[in-house]
């Protein structure tokens, strides 16, 4: 399965905010993301407020798009725009920026010794 990483940017001072509201992502939208092909999806929060965020997809574009018709996702998207720098207007899950895998270590290569 593809794996995409990508990176936005929290406000410093709304940081410890940001990661208490998801320890409570709301059930809809675990149950949306699931639905619409988001697997094994993680966030990491740096000091300064950088996030990198970590997803599995068959195709991450028709994720995001299957997203981007559902309710829920348009409310969380609306309460989480005010934690973010440099969205001009737009909501977060629009104003990601894809970073490029350059390595990744499969297990395989690994046991066989190569």
């Amino acid at each position: 399965m593809p794996r995409y990483c990508f990176c936005l940017q929290v406000r410093p001072d709304r940081k410890a905010e940001y990661a208490e509201r998801h320890r409570a992502v709301w059930p809809e939208m675990r149950h949306a993301l699931h639905d619409t092909g988001w697997r094994n999806y993680s966030l990491f929060l740096r000091e300064d407020g950088l996030l990198i965020g970590y997803t599995e997809a068959d195709d991450l574009a028709a994720a995001r798009a299957a997203m981007a018709k559902t309710e829920v996702n348009a409310r969380w998207q609306a309460e989480m725009a005010e934690f973010f720098t440099g969205l001009d207007g737009g909501p977060p899950d629009e104003g990601f920026q894809l970073l490029e895998e350059v390595f990744h270590l499969e297990p395989s290569t690994v046991a066989e010794g190569q």
